[in-house]
């Protein structure tokens, strides 16, 4: 008999609460309990493992614990960063969501029991892909035997293989206790990065949450990653669809442009700009962005660092995102991949093959390339004015440009090729003025911050985006990380065109700020 997942008792308590709460009285509770001392942290981890906890995988990747886990990095960061109670209004929307995952019929009732760490035996034959045995090695001892690293990876592998999410729960949480967190990623990788051009969570998923492991704590890495290997257990391990982007076609760069012979450099320099500009330029200015991975495995085959590389991709990112007029407020995947990407590239314990073909995947993945066919010159070009700009009226022309936007009702419309309301060219002029300025960015960002947090559609990828968006702004060099700032406008603008904010508004009233 199964015996149910159980935490220590003061935790339990918390995951208990947002598990059994009444949905309709759950506001009122989590301000009580944050207003009565409990910290903003030991709830969102609460939330997290109830969400892991009682929550089952949907088909698609709409619910269960994908979002909320993945909206941890968002969340958490964006809620330090506001003043007062202003800081409870992110946490609130996190845990409403992961209390409606738990009381959907869609998801729940479902608990994940307690299983065994186990270690592979050699028993599991077959064939794995994308390069394991170059990532991993099959090391073997003086009398030829393999180790039991080799043996559970096999093992974890060939479960993947043969679509068995238990049996590959089991040997990924002997990899868990027995490796480092990179390598614990790095076995996920091959799965993860060939099914890109399937749809972006196989890679976003798991790398975020690696992010929310970093923010909660690693001691929690046997409940929050189980949920990721039976999400990447869903298909084959490897498998061939009719996509543009082949993934056999980014294995074919890495050989051509022979980016796994030697070590490729790690960091980069301000030597760097000048190629970083470059590239950034090409991804940017790409009407096609199947066409961008050449452009970055060319980059690597002529020097470029990764980290360089993930920057120029990064800033490509934006670029390409104030090109189009694309209105998906879920559109966040071209920055939330970047700045995944730029993570991993400085992890230790993953390969160099997994790194490069992350980096060649970029933009690729189907709900990136849904925005290519919304290219408008009219946003490209856009710009704005008012009179004597100070930094104090550009922002609050930059936020009534957003809260006057005309209403975008999602629900009666395909959210995939919605359009945003022409009026964002205004938003992005705005934007673009107050980054010529140079005037604050951290003022600016807190200001798309409470902005944002009102998003109740989304499952949080407007803070998501925004701080993917705010990570890839400090971690980028000038003069090319003000995209990135004009790019959080726009973010901003598209959540908030929806007014979706029933959560914001009600927890707005009772703590009259």
């Amino acid at each position: 008999m199964f015996t149910p997942v159980r935490f220590p008792a003061k935790v339990e308590s918390l995951v208990s609460f947002v598990e059994e709460t009444n949905p309709s009285q759950l506001i009122e509770a989590t301000l009580e309990k944050l207003r009565g001392g409990t910290n903003n942290l030991d709830l969102l981890r609460a939330a997290a493992l109830a969400v892991v906890r009682s929550t089952e995988l949907p088909p698609n990747h709409h619910g269960g614990p994908v979002h909320p886990i993945c909206g941890i990095h968002g969340t958490y960061p964006t809620s330090r960063r506001l003043a007062g109670e202003l800081s409870y209004i992110p946490i609130v929307q996190h845990i409403t969501l992961c209390n409606n995952h738990v009381n959907s019929p869609q998801m729940g009732p479902y608990i994940i029991p307690e299983i065994p760490a186990l270690e592979g035996d050699g028993s599991l034959i077959g064939s794995y892909h994308l390069g394991d045995s170059q990532s991993f090695g099959n090391r073997s001892s003086s009398n030829g035997a393999r180790d039991p690293a080799t043996l559970t990876k096999d093992a974890f592998f060939q479960s993947l293989q043969a679509r068995k999410p238990t049996s590959a729960e089991h040997y990924y949480l002997w990899l868990l206790e027995h490796g480092t967190h990179g390598e614990a990623l790095d076995a996920l990788l091959p799965a993860s990065i060939s099914r890109n051009a399937m749809d972006d969570h196989y890679f976003i998923y798991p790398m975020f949450t690696v992010r929310a492991l970093d923010v909660l704590g690693w001691e929690w890495a046997s409940a929050l990653m189980r949920p990721v290997v039976r999400f990447q257990s869903r298909h084959p391990y490897s498998i061939d669809v009719e996509h543009p982007q082949d993934f056999g076609e980014l294995e074919q760069l890495v050989e051509d442009y022979r980016l796994d012979i030697g070590p490729l450099a790690i960091k980069t320099s301000s030597r760097e700009t000048e190629a970083i500009a470059q590239l950034s330029d090409e991804i940017g200015s790409s009407t096609n962005y199947y066409d961008t991975p050449e452009m970055i495995a060319k980059a690597l085959g002529n020097g470029l660092s990764l980290e360089g590389t993930g920057e120029a991709l990064s800033i490509g990112a934006s670029k390409t995102f104030l090109r189009t007029i694309y209105g998906n407020p879920m559109d966040s995947h071209l920055h939330t991949g970047a700045n995944a990407r730029r993570y991993l590239v400085n992890m230790d314990g993953v390969s160099q093959r997994h790194k490069v073909l992350a980096l060649l995947s970029g933009i690729t993945g189907p709900e990136c390339i849904l925005g290519q066919v919304k290219l408008d010159e009219g946003v490209k070009n856009s710009s704005a004015s008012i009179p004597n700009p100070t930094q104090g009226s550009l922002l609050e022309a930059v936020t009534d440009s957003i809260e006057s936007l005309p209403f975008v009702d999602w629900r009666a419309s395909n959210i995939g090729s919605v359009e945003a309301p022409q009026e964002i060219t205004r938003t992005i002029g705005l934007a673009r003025l107050y980054a010529e300025k140079r005037y604050d960015p951290l003022v600016f960002f807190n200001r798309m911050a409470e902005l944002i947090y009102r998003d109740d559609f989304t499952e949080l990828h407007g803070i998501k985006h925004h701080q993917a968006l705010f990570d890839e702004f400090y971690a980028t060099r000038e003069p090319y990380r003000w995209d990135h700032l004009v790019a959080a406008a726009k973010s901003a603008a598209i959540v908030c065109a929806g007014k979706e904010q029933s959560i914001f508004h009600h927890t707005k009233e009772l703590l009259k700020v």
